[in-house]
């Protein structure tokens, strides 16, 4: 099990930067540690941009977070991960829609959401230890503890896969989580209006067909349990993972 970088979530921020800083609705903007990283935990998902020779280009991937670094993998061929490699910067961002809003006029229809936005210098991970790590990391900051039940990793199979890593240099989040807001003279209209929460939720499990007789659900995979919200899975399984954080 790795133990994250040491942060104070108490204290510790991203340095507020042209790049980072919420410009609009300022009451929305977070730039500590605790408010970014929850958000950047939360997930498994997140859009990658980047340009190259000119053109912007946006890839979803998997990431997780150690400390104030983020990690992210893909095919060796990637475009994205060949353009990666010599400290090209990067906005990885991550964002939950968290309600639909309805209210007494179009100007006031809105969304409860988070979000996230990191800026940094993306680095191709070559170091080997580093990158053994990562491969241990990808599976295991969702799952913990599962590489150790599996088959080994082949040389080949790594050789195939690339990592990226990139020191968050500054980071803001942006949260909307007030329903609905109308203007105190729209109250008195007879209009319907109304917020609708959106959740994603963890189905039945559906174990694979080719199972050996025997094999059963490990009980490390409790929290990905029918009913439970993936955020909190998500959130556990760092926590898990990532003690000391």
């Amino acid at each position: 099990m790795k133990t994250a970088e040491p942060t104070n979530a108490d204290t510790a921020s991203y340095p507020l930067t042209a790049r980072n800083r919420v410009k609009r609705r300022h009451d929305r903007g977070f730039y500590d540690h605790e408010t970014v990283h929850k958000i950047l935990d939360a997930s498994m998902m997140c859009h990658v941009s980047y340009v190259i020779d000119g053109q912007p280009y946006c890839t979803p991937t998997f990431f997780w977070r150690e400390g104030t670094k983020l990690y992210w993998h893909g095919s060796s061929a990637s475009r994205m991960l060949k353009n990666q490699t010599a400290q090209q910067r990067v906005c990885l961002t991550v964002a939950f829609l968290d309600s639909l809003v309805l209210a007494r006029c179009g100007f006031n229809h809105s969304a409860d959401y988070r979000a996230v936005m990191a800026f940094g210098n993306a680095y191709l991970v070559t170091d080997p230890e580093e990158k053994e790590r990562a491969g241990i990391a990808m599976v295991d900051r969702f799952f913990p503890d599962r590489t150790a039940s599996l088959r080994e990793t082949t040389a080949q199979e790594m050789k195939a896969t690339s990592f990226i890593a990139m020191e968050i240099e500054e980071a803001s989040a942006k949260i909307r989580a007030k329903g609905v807001a109308d203007d105190d003279e729209d109250y008195e209209l007879p209009i319907y209006a109304e917020r609708i929460p959106v959740k994603t939720v963890i189905g039945a499990p559906e174990p694979c067909p080719r199972l050996l007789p025997g094999v059963e659900r490990p009980a490390s995979l409790q929290a990905y349990s029918e009913g439970r919200l993936l955020e909190d899975a998500l959130t556990d399984a760092y926590f898990l993972q990532y003690p000391a954080s």
